[in-house]
């Protein structure tokens, strides 16, 4: 069967496409969170971005964190998800699109200075043009 008449039956089964929305536009919105060449540092071939969501509670420290709370510095967070992540790859003993992992972490709420374990969700999935690519995630995030 053709490209071009499997596209036709897919179109015929479920219809055109209504609306379409990348990974490179959500990135470019801030929903998700390109960590830069830190991953690829860890030793991650595959580009990864991490959801705002997961930013928010697991990297995002500003000056002003430190001052309320203890010391942290936002690379130093990124690099202990990152590589948090890239150990749970290396050490996953089955074939599989997705695994959680597990970091501490100090809370951003403005008290904390004591670290509380963090899980995270990994997922391996086609990017833009159909090439593997890694999202971090909440648990409860999809």
């Amino acid at each position: 069967m053709s490209n071009t008449s499997n596209e036709q039956s897919v179109e015929y089964f479920f219809g055109n496409v209504i609306s379409t929305y990348t990974r490179a536009q959500a990135i470019e919105d801030g929903v998700l969170i390109d960590p830069g060449d830190m991953a690829k540092e860890a030793g991650i071939v595959w580009p990864v971005a991490l959801t705002a969501g997961a930013w928010a509670d697991c990297v995002a420290w500003t000056d002003e964190d430190s001052e309320q709370q203890v010391y942290q510095d936002q690379s130093g967070r990124l690099w202990d998800v990152i590589y948090m992540a890239s150990h749970a790859i290396r050490t996953c003993k089955r074939q599989t699109n997705a695994l959680s992992f597990q970091l501490y972490r100090v809370p951003r709420d403005g008290k904390s200075t004591e670290s509380v374990l963090s899980t995270l969700k990994l997922i391996v999935g086609p990017g833009d043009a159909g090439e593997p690519v890694i999202t971090m995630l909440l648990p409860h995030e999809d």
